[in-house]
């Protein structure tokens, strides 16, 4: 039985999503929590592996399980009875204490042909600044990046706008053996909220790795005037690794959403997906 995971943490005390030996991770948390309930070892497959420090609200996993663990979920109902694959959101919510840092939001059984990481069509990130506009929040400490100085915030959207579209973005990644950096850039713009908080909404097909605190590095250096608007391209179409612009903290950003396509679609979406991850790294 494939059951998806709708699943939401702070990534403030997490060495990242991917399960590592004597580290504490995301998929190790809450793998564990659900082998509790199950009786036995399982495995996620997620959307998007964050990196150390990035938060999520809207990241999605699925996990199979096999017919002794669905057993096991459907013969403990309680005396009401409920959806058993619903209610492993709640039992797992259960496991990991009052006040987790990573849960498990909702839990259900997933549509034929899904696939957590292969299905999904786009992905959106949220990156937080606060610049002197907008001042220092304890509150939001964990959840955004602090700047000192003032940032010119129209200059900062005008530049993100100009990487929009389908590029190689070998400039913007930390480069990994035998994987493509070429990336669909679908949505990319700052605004400031109420609170003169600087926001970046970042959306593409997938992301390759440091790419959007990349991004957002490269747009501050803009908003500092170190770097004009039309620098991003010329710095993407160099295809390098440059010193002109820092990659931001891990703090800021957020795994916000995770965009699959109708329940027909999802298996054709996710050959295609693989196929074209077959072709790059052949």
């Amino acid at each position: 039985m494939r059951i998806r995971l709708d699943i939401a943490y702070d990534g403030t005390h997490f060495r990242g999503w991917a399960k590592q030996p004597s580290l504490r991770t995301v998929q190790g948390t809450l793998e564990a929590a659900l082998a509790r309930i199950v009786g036995s070892e399982v495995q996620f497959v997620v959307a998007g592996r964050t990196d150390a420090g990035v938060h999520a609200l809207g990241q999605v996993a699925h996990v199979d399980l096999d017919e002794a663990q669905w057993s096991r979920i459907e013969s403990r109902q309680g005396r009401a009875p409920q959806d058993p694959a619903a209610s492993i959101a709640r039992r797992m919510r259960g496991v990991l204490s009052a006040y987790p840092d990573a849960t498990v939001t909702r839990s259900s059984i997933a549509p034929e042909g899904f696939d957590a990481r292969f299905s999904a069509v786009w992905r959106r990130y949220r990156y937080r600044l606060a610049d002197s506009t907008a001042g220092y929040d304890p509150l939001r400490r964990h959840d955004t990046t602090a700047h000192r100085g003032v940032l010119d915030a129209e200059a900062m959207d005008a530049a993100a706008r100009t990487l929009i579209g389908l590029h190689d973005f070998a400039a913007y990644c930390k480069p990994r053996e035998e994987a493509t950096t070429i990336r669909t850039l679908l949505d990319y713009r700052w605004s400031r909220d109420a609170d003169g908080v600087l926001v970046a909404e970042v959306k593409a097909d997938a992301f390759c790795h440091s790419m959007v605190r990349a991004l957002v590095g490269a747009c501050v250096a803009v908003g500092e005037g170190r770097l004009d608007v039309d620098d991003l391209v010329v710095l993407r179409d160099a295809l390098t690794r440059t010193s002109e612009f820092k990659v931001l903290a891990a703090r800021g950003l957020t795994l916000t959403e995770v965009g699959y396509p109708a329940d027909e679609l999802l298996s054709i979406r996710a050959e295609q997906t693989r196929a074209r991850r077959d072709s790059t790294t052949a």
